[in-house]
Order: C-alpha cells, then structure tokens, then sequence
C-alpha cells in the first residue's frame, strides 16, 4: 500500500479498507503494452487479420480495470484508515483506461478485419480514435496532477511495515519520485497522443511508445513486486 505518515505502530482494519490495486498495476502495466505493441504492428503492416486475439487481452484486462476503478471511485474502500486520496489516485485513471480497453476490444472484434484491409491504416486510426483521443489527453494532464500531488505530499512513501519498500521508510520521496515519474510518462504519452494520431506516424508515435512501454513494463514489475511486500504489509499490521 502507498500511504503517507505511516507510524511504527501501524495497524490496520483490513476488513474495513479492501484493496486490490496489485492486480490493477499489473493489468494496466500489461494493458499499456499491449497498447504500443498492437499499434507497432498496425503502423509497420505486420498485422493482416488476426485481431481475435488482441480483443480478447484487451476485453479481458479492461474488465478488471473497469469493474476494479469503478468500485474504487463510487465506493472509496481506500478511505477506512484515512486514505481517501488513494482512491482517486488508483481508481479514477484505471475505471478510464479500462473503459478505454474495453471499447477498443470491441472495435477489434467487429471491425478489426477493416483495419486489417485498410490501405491507409494510420489514417484509419486517426479517424477512428481521433474523438476518444482528447479523453486520453484529458486524463494525461489528470496523471500529471497526480504526479505533482504525489511529489508535494508524498503520498506513495511505504510504511515500515512493508517488506522491501518499507526499507524505505525514511526517504519517502524515493519512491513517491518512481511512482510519480511513471505518471509522469503514462500523462506525457496521453498528452501527445491526438497530436501523434493527426502526425500518423514519426517521431511523435516514437516518444507515445516509448513514454507507454517504459511505464508498462514498470507498472507490470511493480504491481508483480506488490503482491509479496503487500501480503507483508498485511500479516504485519493485522
């Protein structure tokens, strides 16, 4: 858990304060990667029709981050042992990007063999999520709040209580600084997307996928990690 001001005595009701946002890290570190590696293909032709199998992943992951973000955000379970801000922080850009995963699995199964066949598929692509694209650069500036919020109070800085970021405890701003830089990219790649969908292709594309890639393969470490030093946090502070 990302919690600020922990004191050495921490307990925690857990029956009061569910969490899950394990799964949700690495659902949305291997959604954004899957998310630059379909558009690699797409963009270089290297892809013909076979779009079944990217629906599914797609579908599959945004139903855990749609059904996940959005019990967060109506609910806020995060906010029993006074952690409210965590409920925005994980729940609203997942319910999004989830949405988002959910809508493009839907595109791919029925009109996947469209882009397949397209003769112009950037252009395709820039019709066809150039609406939807400046809800993505919205919730990129909303990431870059969250990174500013999390550099200013220190909000992701792990107890003590917690195995191997706990060893941390005392330089909160280590990793409130990692988990603020990964906003960091997911926002910058956000921000330029509608601008790399109207350049339809170049360098701009490049830095989206790199900004994407970089912070997926993070998140899917970090989320991976959590599922240990979570657990810990758990039996230490029951």
């Amino acid at each position: 858990m990302w919690i600020a001001g922990a004191a050495p005595g921490l307990k925690i009701d857990w029956a009061r304060m569910p969490t899950y946002n394990t799964i949700m890290a690495v659902a949305a570190g291997v959604g954004l990667v899957l998310v630059v590696a379909l558009g690699h293909k797409v963009l270089r032709g290297r892809i013909n029709d076979h779009f079944e199998g990217w629906a599914l992943a797609f579908g599959v992951l945004g139903l855990i981050l749609t059904t996940t973000g959005l019990h967060m955000t109506l609910t806020w379970p995060l906010a029993g042992q006074g952690f409210p801000f965590d409920n925005i922080v994980f729940g609203e850009p997942a319910l999004a990007f989830g949405a988002l995963l959910l809508f493009a699995a839907f595109y791919l199964w029925r009109k996947g063999v469209l882009l397949a066949a397209a003769l112009d598929r950037p252009a395709l692509l820039a019709r066809t999520a150039g609406p939807v694209s400046l809800f993505v650069a919205g919730m990129g500036l909303g990431c870059f709040g969250i990174a500013a919020a999390g550099w200013t109070y220190t909000l992701f800085a792990a107890p003590p209580q917690e195995p191997i970021s706990g060893a941390f405890a005392d330089m909160p701003l280590l990793e409130a600084t990692f988990i603020s830089g990964l906003y960091v990219l997911v926002g910058l790649g956000a921000v330029l997307f509608p601008l790399a969908l109207r350049a339809k292709g170049g360098g701009l594309t490049t830095v989206v996928g790199v900004c994407w890639g970089v912070a997926g393969i993070a998140f899917t470490l970090f989320g991976a990690l959590n599922y240990f030093t979570h657990i810990g946090l758990i039996v230490n502070t029951m």
